[in-house]
């Protein structure tokens, strides 16, 4: 397939969208290094995450609902999480989140019940609340990218889509041949 022809079908993924996540919502960002055609690759000039890298936020629910934006440059804040998926969001969700604090915030402003979970993996799950659907999303995700050696930053967004579309595939197989 031509590159045109590539980006015009996910462009089409893109515009792929739901009217609401269900229940349980497990919401983290994960990082892409900034990149623009010709000067993919590299590494960041700055340890930890800085302007450099590109913010994508993953919110799931346990039905596989998923959004996936990248959504600015350094770390999330709570202004992104309202514009990105506040519409999505209502008060009879519970957000799995980890305990950065533009996370809790919202929650707390939004009155939507919140379970945090801190990044030194001692406590990974309180009950049926956890964020290791998103996590191991996140990990699917940034193995499967890989293989394109680095995507160009203005692309990102249509090769979260064409992930997310694979994903729901693989998801629909598994479940006609629990069915079968």
């Amino acid at each position: 397939m031509l590159p045109s022809s590539r980006h015009k079908l996910l462009s089409a993924f893109e515009k792929m969208d739901f009217e609401a996540f269900s229940g349980i919502v497990e919401i983290d960002e994960t990082y892409f290094l900034y990149s623009e055609k010709g000067k993919r690759g590299g590494s960041s000039k700055y340890r930890g995450i800085s302007k450099e890298q590109i913010c994508v936020l993953v919110a799931r629910d346990r039905e596989k609902v998923t959004y996936s934006k990248a959504i600015g440059r350094g770390r999330i804040i709570k202004e992104q999480v309202e514009e990105s998926i506040g519409p999505k969001l209502s008060a009879s969700n519970v957000l799995c989140t980890d305990a950065w604090r533009a996370f809790k915030t919202y929650a707390k402003e939004k009155g939507i019940e919140h379970y945090a979970f801190k990044s030194d993996g001692k406590v990974r799950t309180k009950g049926l609340f956890h964020i290791q659907n998103v996590n191991s999303y996140h990990k699917r995700l940034k193995d499967w990218i890989r293989r394109f050696n680095g995507v160009a930053t203005k692309y990102l967004d249509h090769y979260l889509s064409w992930f997310y579309f694979l994903e729901t595939i693989h998801h629909v197989k598994m479940i006609q041949q629990q069915d079968k």
